[in-house]
């Protein structure tokens, strides 16, 4: 037997004893997992086995300690499919998301919580709102904004009417391709669906490759997987995850004009989320319609250093040519600057509300 062969069996030898001892460490994980739910119901009943900001300090943490030779983000992801799994023994997660199945921001409700929550696909934003209001599921999945085509104002809008926090926030890099069937003819096609910000952010692509095919909005990517199955000259334009789940067959990949193209999609929840030491904050904010009144919101955020991240301006429900503003800003409402300065604003503004305070997007 050459060196090579022995080599290569002590080292197979090695890789299935370490695989004896992550299965005997992961099966104790799972079984603390359980005991603690055990603790919990033993001291309330309606105890809440989730908690974001937990979850992050320790995905935060094994990123910190990770060495390599795999990336700190792969690591946290493989543990974030660990605490997933036993999460799911205390308590399964059920999640609403914008729907169908396929879409990127199903894509993210499994990034944020993993494969073992419960993931229910609903027809409209303000679906998953009501289902989270209801306490029909835990928590729900919304896109907020796009890094190429800017905010998603129905969201926005939703939180207006609605009274529920932001627990969390998942950013997501977005690749589209061309889908086809296996009857497309290619050399035919003569319509693209698509959702209308992915035609935006396809716009350039579109432009040089199918200039005269006509474009047809739909409500969803996934969605305009569905259609292509049924016609033989058209293509689609989605992700991986609605090619696989459609069965589709890939014309061109990662067609987005910027290579960037990112989307952050929104957790929303009815709980309040403690610091977890990396947050970040959103509020609603209806300023009196005076001189200066912008100058009066934005300057104590100046004065205390406060990184503001984002400011959108949505046309007020209460009056033609009054506006809100939707901010987000990094920091907790719980600490003594940040609420210094969202009571200095309160004093100024017809009305405020802390939309939620959340851990920073880790993944």
């Amino acid at each position: 037997m050459s060196d090579l062969s022995i080599n290569l069996d002590d080292l197979r030898q090695r890789i299935d004893q370490l695989d004896g001892d992550i299965l005997r460490l992961i099966s104790e994980r799972a079984d603390c997992a359980q005991k603690v739910a055990h603790v919990k119901l033993a001291h309330d009943k309606d105890a809440v086995f989730y908690r974001p900001e937990r979850e992050a300090q320790v995905l935060r943490r094994i990123m910190s300690l990770n060495k390599g030779p795999l990336d700190s983000e792969e690591m946290a992801r493989l543990f974030r499919e660990i605490m997933s799994a036993c999460l799911a023994l205390e308590q399964p997660i059920k999640v609403a998301y914008l729907g169908p199945e396929g879409t990127f921001t199903q894509q993210a409700a499994l990034k944020h919580f993993g494969e073992s929550a419960i993931s229910l696909p609903m027809a409209a934003i303000d679906e998953v709102f009501r289902e989270v209001e209801a306490g029909a599921v835990n928590y729900g999945v919304v896109p907020v904004e796009n890094s190429t085509e800017g905010v998603v104002n129905h969201t926005l809008d939703t939180f207006m009417d609605s009274s529920i926090h932001i627990c969390g926030e998942v950013v997501l890099r977005i690749h589209h391709h061309l889908l086809i069937s296996d009857t497309t003819r290619r050399d035919k096609i003569s319509r693209i669906y698509s959702h209308p910000q992915s035609f935006g952010q396809c716009r350039k692509w579109l432009d040089a490759h199918y200039p005269h095919a006509e474009r047809v909005p739909v409500s969803s990517n996934a969605e305009a997987a569905k259609l292509v199955k049924t016609e033989w000259h058209s293509a689609a334009i989605a992700g991986d995850m609605a090619a696989k789940l459609y069965g589709l067959e890939r014309v061109a990949d990662k067609i987005e004009d910027r290579p960037d193209n990112s989307t952050r999609f929104l957790i929303i929840g009815s709980e309040r989320v403690p610091m977890a030491g990396d947050d970040k904050t959103s509020i609603v904010v209806a300023m009196r319609n005076q001189p200066g009144a912008l100058h009066d919101l934005l300057e104590p955020f100046h004065r205390h250093h406060i990184d503001l991240t984002r400011i959108e301006t949505r046309p007020s429900r209460t009056g033609v040519w009054n506006y809100v503003f939707f901010i987000d800003f990094k920091g907790h409402a719980d600490e003594p600057r940040v609420a210094a300065v969202l009571e200095e604003v309160r004093l100024h503004a017809s009305e405020l509300r802390v939309l939620g305070s959340y851990p920073q997007g880790v993944l």
